[in-house]
């Protein structure tokens, strides 16, 4: 089994996977994680007591990866520590955005595909470092944009008994 480690300036997140119930995200991420497409990029949007997505090649929330993902729609819960994957209003297209629950969002459950969480509180606290820092408006009009870049230093993935 493998799981994946976001490296940031904040402290690490390291994240356990359930291809289970969503295959095909996990295999998304892991092969982008493990071509360094991650590597570099930015945590854009933050909005306080919901979560933190990053993933954006363009760091604006407006870029994709190399494929779009069927959903997975699936009965995990999306709460604190919850990986999920961040789409446009089509439900089947996902492709590389990604956003990490910073409290439970039952409205987002069977909208969004859940495909992993975070194993352990050092992670938990890594979160909410990054979920604190301070937003402004961002392109769209959302007070979401962090005021200072939360750089995704890059992310790693090892294969764990």
């Amino acid at each position: 089994m493998k799981q994946a480690t976001i490296h940031t300036d904040f402290g690490n997140m390291t994240l356990r996977f359930f291809p289970e119930v969503a295959p095909k995200h996990v295999e998304n991420f892991i092969d982008l994680a493990e071509k360094g497409f991650y590597d570099g990029l930015t945590f854009h949007r933050i909005i306080k007591g919901f979560m933190i997505q990053g993933g954006c090649p363009l760091g604006t929330g407006t870029g994709s990866g190399p494929r779009r993902l069927q959903a997975e729609f699936n009965e995990k819960p999306h709460q604190l520590g919850t990986l999920s994957m961040a789409r446009a209003a089509n439900p089947n297209s996902a492709s590389c955005q990604f956003f990490i629950c910073l409290d439970r969002c039952d409205f987002l459950d069977r909208q969004y595909t859940v495909f992993g969480e975070l194993v352990d509180d050092a992670s938990r606290e890594t979160l909410r470092k990054i979920g604190d820092v301070p937003v402004q408006t961002s392109p769209t009009g959302e007070k979401s944009s962090p005021i200072k870049a939360v750089k995704i230093n890059k992310v790693t993935v090892e294969e764990v008994a």
